[in-house]
């Protein structure tokens, strides 16, 4: 399967300041930019400022960004699944995870997150892929937004929307584990059916253990 990637890119106002949300960004444009003290969620922020440089050079990966001046203060990631997880088990080429979303917090409730999704649908080539997310609430930021899960898991759901993801069901152990947790996809309008039902059967891989 050919990856094309159409670079596009807007503009946000906020009251902090003006942002400009792009991509599919390449590998050495990424690498040109500061990245923001306070993307800590998944790791230290230059550790992760390379794990994004690494995905962005995939064949398969999307990095789309937000950015204030030269610096970026969020960021949505797309690529292939773990291949330790479920969902690369079907070796679809026409499946891909949006694996992260971090704003930092001087940004959030700003629409910042709902920005870099509909940025990243803006390129037609969505329409070619299943896009799934895997929602657990341990990686939360419960502790500085002061929200319950509930109410997080409410806030990650509108802002997955915007991006055209909606909930599906699934027997999938760690996603069941808690109800919170959730499964979200979009299936492009040119996914073929044989696509459609490979996703159905990763989606319930225990139902004939009973």
């Amino acid at each position: 399967m050919e990856h094309k990637k159409t670079y596009n890119a807007k503009q946000l106002k906020t009251p902090k300041g003006t942002l400009i949300i792009e991509g599919p960004i390449s590998s050495e444009k990424l690498a040109s930019y500061e990245f923001h003290h306070d993307l800590t969620a998944f790791r230290q922020p230059h550790q992760q400022h390379q794990a994004l440089i690494e995905i962005a050079g995939l064949p398969e990966g999307r990095i789309i960004i937000a950015r204030h001046g030269h610096t970026i203060v969020g960021y949505v990631t797309f690529l292939y699944p773990d291949p330790l997880e479920r969902w690369s088990q079907g070796k679809m080429e026409n499946l891909i995870e949006l694996g992260a979303i971090e704003v930092i917090p001087d940004f959030r409730g700003c629409g910042v997150g709902k920005n870099l999704l509909k940025v990243a649908m803006m390129d037609d080539a969505m329409e070619d892929y299943i896009i799934i997310t895997t929602e657990y609430y341990w990686h939360w930021d419960l502790k500085r937004t002061g929200l319950n899960v509930w109410e997080y898991r409410k806030v990650m759901e509108k802002m997955m929307n915007a991006g055209g993801l909606v909930w599906y069901a699934t027997d999938d152990p760690e996603i069941c584990s808690h109800p919170a947790n959730c499964l979200m996809a979009r299936i492009g309008k040119r996914v073929d059916q044989q696509s459609i039902q490979k996703f159905d059967q990763l989606r319930f891989m225990n139902r004939f253990m009973y």
